[in-house]
């Protein structure tokens, strides 16, 4: 039985050798095949391209100047609200009204005063006239021709004041009609149907022109690289065109925050956008332009919290190139350090590639993909 079992044992030991020959070469075919490129990409040379310089600020966004609209009228009730807040107004137009019946009869009573007192003062003149006729003929003495014309004076200063009267009797008729002092918006509206307004009291608030300024907080040391007439794009709430609008600086206060240490910047806003005031919004101040060795964005990785770039060697294997960015143009963005000016990186696709990875080099790009960006002006 042992005899049997030896024999089975060196029967198969030459079927086992063949085995292990066959396994052996075709671990050495495979290790001889060439490796396969991980990604096909293109290769750039970083740019000199001219791009803006800016300073950045928060800020809130305030009307230009806001009107205070108030009653000018004592004990009337309102009875007529015409517009709301968010309306487009004209200078002059009614907004509210108070009821006037009272005010239209103390004008009544008003011209009627002035129709007496200036029937009296006919009277008087009168006298008066024929007083100084009767002077020199000694019918009146000297005293009696003073008191005529004592009369005729009393009688015009009364005649005054009863038009004075009249004159305020019109105002305040004219004040229970409530009307826009200049062309703009309606921001607020206090003014309720049928209360009684006391003098002063507040009913509605008009921004001016429907005009908005940015009040950009700058820091001191920076604020003397800001100057008027320069252009500043705000980032509002929002996505796409409706989140940004263009301003321009106005003027620069002439006094620091001794809390904040922060001066003030104000813009009136050339281009709204969706800009509503009480927003508050970061904006950036458009200073020039100034070289930048730069590349494109897609050629920029971030990976925990740092930027990467991907360099091509003679090898056709990636080198992973940690860099500082700057500033960002339309698809450009500015290499501060860590790469050189004749360092050609991977244009597109670095996002899928490790330190070491081989890859296929295509064709070089057309030069207009390698064109500059334009600086914004």
């Amino acid at each position: 039985m042992k005899s049997l079992s030896t024999r089975i044992l060196f029967g198969a030991l030459p079927a086992l050798a063949a085995l292990l020959i066959s396994a052996a070469l075709a671990q050495d075919k495979k290790a001889a095949a060439p490796a396969k490129p991980a990604l096909t990409v293109a290769v750039v040379t970083p740019l000199q391209s001219d791009l803006p310089v800016t300073l950045s600020a928060n800020g809130a966004l305030a009307a230009w100047q806001e009107t205070l609209i108030g009653a000018e009228v004592n004990g009337l009730r309102l009875n007529d609200v015409r517009v709301n807040v968010g309306d487009v107004v004209k200078a002059g137009q009614v907004l509210a009204s108070f009821m006037a019946d009272t005010v239209e009869t103390e004008v009544a009573q008003q011209k009627a005063a002035v129709a007496e007192a200036e029937a009296a003062r006919d009277e008087a003149a009168a006298n008066a006239a024929r007083a100084r006729s009767l002077a020199d003929s000694g019918a009146l003495s000297k005293q009696q021709i003073e008191q005529y014309l004592n009369a005729a004076r009393t009688a015009d200063a009364r005649l005054m004041s009863a038009r004075a009267a009249l004159t305020a009797a019109n105002i305040r008729l004219k004040h229970t009609q409530v009307v826009a002092p200049d062309d703009g918006v309606i921001s607020a509206r206090m003014a309720t149907l049928g209360a009684v307004a006391q003098p002063g009291q507040e009913l509605f608030r008009l921004i001016r022109d429907g005009r908005l300024e940015w009040r950009g907080e700058v820091a001191a040391a920076d604020l003397t690289r800001v100057r008027p007439g320069q252009r500043v794009t705000l980032t509002l709430p929002g996505n796409g065109v409706a989140g940004k609008a263009m301003g321009r600086v106005r003027q620069v206060a002439p006094t620091i925050d001794e809390k904040t240490r922060n001066g003030l910047v104000y813009a009136d806003l050339i281009e709204r956008g969706s800009a509503r005031a009480g927003m508050y919004v970061k904006g950036d101040f458009e200073l020039g332009s100034a070289g930048a060795l730069t590349v494109p964005q897609q050629a920029v990785v971030v990976r925990d919290g740092f930027s990467y770039v991907f360099t091509v060697g003679a090898d056709s294997r990636v080198t992973r190139i940690r860099v500082t960015t700057g500033r960002r143009n339309s698809d450009r963005v500015e290499i501060v350090q860590g790469l050189k000016a004749d360092q050609a990186v991977v244009a597109a696709g670095a996002g899928f590639l490790n330190d070491g990875d081989l890859v296929a080099v295509s064709a070089a790009k057309p030069a207009a993909a390698n064109a500059s960006a334009p600086a914004k002006k």
